[in-house]
Order: C-alpha cells, then structure tokens, then sequence
C-alpha cells in the first residue's frame, strides 16, 4: 500500500542511533516519492504496481531527487513545527544524501520482503529472493517495533542531553 507508515519505524530507529548525522524529514520524504509510482498506477489501473521506482536503480535516482528536494522542504517544514529551539534549521548536504540513499534503499528491501511484484535488481534478474523470507506479518512488527524503540531511544537522549546542559542550582 502507497505511503505506508511502517516504513518510518526503522527510520526512527536510525534516527535515534545517528541523531543528528541522519534527517527523518528526508527519510520520511523519500518514502513519498518512492510510493508516486505504484499511486498512479493504483489510480489509473495501468502500469507495473511496483516497477521501477521499486528496483535499487531507482532507488539511486529517486534517493538523489528526494535529497535534492528534500533538504529546502525539510528545513522549512522543522522551521515551521518551530523544532530547533529557534534557530534556523540547517541540513547539511551529506545528511540529506545519506538519509534519502537510506530511506529508498530501505524502502525497496522492505517492499522485496512483502509484494510479489517488486523487481528490486532489475534489469539484471527479474528474481525477487527477498520475497517471503519473513511473514508480513512478522515484517510488520519488526517496522513497528524498531520504530517504537527508536521514539524511546530518541527521547531517552533528548532527555539526557538537555539535564547535561542545564545549570546547577
């Protein structure tokens, strides 16, 4: 299904491990435009449901542009939920690279495991070996609860942080 948020769990895990050498907005962006495709092939009834946009080449060239478009939206997106404490929020380059390269990578393993459809090393096999190595459902529990502990070890983090640089009374 387009636009499944499962796919965010293992990203706040990442997230919570890396701090601030990875962006979740980036990450979270690259999960949309990887899921346009199979949108518009669910709303016209035409086209590969996973196709391209579900191989790793295209998981190379979709991560590049959602870096590229990623990086202004995201900085104006935390601007505007005001995260940051005020400060202009500013993503460097290679975080957004990095986290988009994450996230359509990711996103294609995830997609292998769960669809029938996806392609994932075309043009060189059309043999998806990912496909059933879990249960969906067991795949499902693995995105929900790696993002559970994620939120947990993010938070945990934030709160040690900001006690270690408060002042003393």
């Amino acid at each position: 299904m387009p636009f499944t948020p499962l796919h965010m769990g293992p990203g706040l895990l990442i997230k919570a491990l890396l701090q601030g050498s990875f962006s979740l907005m980036v990450f979270g962006w690259t999960q949309i435009i990887m899921d346009i495709q199979p949108l518009i092939v669910l709303i016209t009834g035409e086209g590969h449901l996973h196709g391209f946009s579900h191989t790793y080449i295209g998981a190379v060239l979709l991560g590049v542009f959602s870096a590229l478009t990623g990086k202004y939206l995201s900085q104006l997106g935390l601007s505007i939920l005001k995260i940051g404490q005020g400060e202009r929020i500013h993503i460097k380059w290679w975080v957004c690279v990095f986290s988009a390269l994450i996230g359509s990578f990711s996103h294609v393993f995830l997609d292998s495991i769960m669809h029938t459809d996806v392609e994932p090393f075309f043009p060189v096999t059309l043999a998806n070996d990912f496909h059933g190595y879990i249960s969906v459902t067991l795949l499902h529990k693995i995105c929900l609860y790696s993002g559970l502990l994620g939120a947990g070890i993010y938070y945990l983090v934030s709160f040690y942080q900001s006690r270690s640089h408060q002042p003393h009374k």
